[in-house]
């Protein structure tokens, strides 16, 4: 797995998967090849997947390898088993439909447009199982491939390019912030089977991690190394996801115990209802449109913290004033009293004042020398 995609944190599925890492595609088969020629045909190869269920410690996972599924590598899958992956052609083949008229090379837009129609379909079924919302499931796909169109240029440098849409698309549709929008605060209108009913609330139930790892290994059909590796796991922890998911989905539906029949239930219920993707070009065309709109906010977000940033330094002081110091009380001084009434003796005495200082004997003169 690659380093730079979303939601994987391990290596050990390269290390332990005969297949290189770039030839995988999102099902752990073969990569779709980049620049396939649009008139290139393959001879269906059967099944070039190597058998699964062995862990890192040396045990065995219950249950058959993708060899036994179909009874021996000759023999034909179940209808229902390619709906959570490509078609058996584009499968053993290895090649990614490259549009038509495309030339020797591909630009990227043809590009991309041949990875959307190759992962796409299978990867709105993954989205559902994990989320249990058909319009959850769209988004899910829709936002990973915009994320994959803005990181192109790391996307076609990956050597799994579907595995990192799918890690992408994955961690939206297992969000637990989608609890919080208006518009996923209501269920979603059930299937119209009862054991598809009880086969997605068993789902539902599971742990984000625990259903994650149970639709990788029995929907999608990874090894279990790949399976630990995209959720971010060691083998033996993802081998005890597996068996704890197959045990509660057993309790609720005893026919599930075979993993074969689980793999085929779970294919069945991801393909009630609307499946199809949205087209290409508006996937595209989204995110250049979200890239715009979060350039333009960058931009504002800028020119705001300039400006204030301006005013700052125009309006701050250019000197340190030292602060005015808080006020003492002063103490020891006597407290003021108001004047009391005069007494006759003082009225006199104010009144003889009063006359001497106008025309009295009393007042100075200066003398001329």
């Amino acid at each position: 797995m690659s380093g730079g995609r979303p939601g994987s944190g391990s290596s050990t599925a390269s290390e332990r998967d005969p297949v290189p890492a770039g030839d995988r595609g999102p099902d752990g088969g073969p990569a779709p090849a980049r620049g396939a020629a649009p008139e290139q045909e393959a001879m269906p190869a059967g099944n070039p997947e190597p058998a699964r269920g062995e862990s890192s410690s040396g045990g065995a996972v219950p249950g058959r390898g993708r060899a036994s599924r179909g009874g021996g590598r000759g023999r034909p899958r179940p209808s229902g088993a390619r709906v959570l992956r490509p078609s058996g052609r584009e499968r053993a083949s290895g090649a990614v439909p490259a549009a038509r008229e495309a030339g020797p090379y591909l630009t990227p837009a043809q590009a991309f447009d041949a990875l959307y129609a190759y992962c796409a379909p299978a990867l709105v079924r993954q989205a559902y199982l994990l989320a249990g919302r058909r319009d959850l499931a769209h988004e899910s796909v829709e936002r990973a491939f915009q994320r994959a169109w803005d990181h192109w240029p790391k996307v076609a440098r990956d050597p799994d390019p579907p595995g990192w849409v799918r890690a992408a698309a994955h961690d939206w549709a297992l969000s637990p912030w989608h609890r919080f929008r208006r518009r996923y605060r209501h269920p979603e209108p059930p299937p119209p089977e009862d054991d598809d009913r009880t086969l997605l609330d068993a789902l539902l139930s599971l742990p984000p991690p625990y259903r994650r790892t149970l639709v990788l290994y029995d929907g999608v059909g990874l090894d279990l190394p790949e399976t630990a590796a995209e959720t971010e796991a060691s083998t033996r922890a993802a081998a005890g996801r597996l068996m704890y998911a197959r045990e509660v989905l057993a309790e609720r539906l005893p026919e599930l115990a075979d993993p074969e029949e689980l793999h085929v239930r779970l294919a069945e219920l991801a393909s009630t209802g609307r499946t199809r993707a949205a087209e290409p070009a508006a996937v595209r065309g989204g995110s250049e449109r979200r890239a715009r709109l979060w350039t333009r906010t960058a931009a504002a977000v800028t020119v705001v913290l300039i400006g204030s940033t301006a005013m700052t330094l125009h309006t701050a002081p250019t000197h340190y004033v030292p602060p005015v110091p808080a006020g003492e009380t002063v103490r020891g001084v006597p407290p003021r009293v108001a004047p009391g009434p005069l007494s006759d003796e003082q009225r006199e005495l104010r009144d003889r004042l009063r006359k001497a200082l106008l025309d009295g004997p009393e007042r100075l003169t200066p003398l001329a020398r």
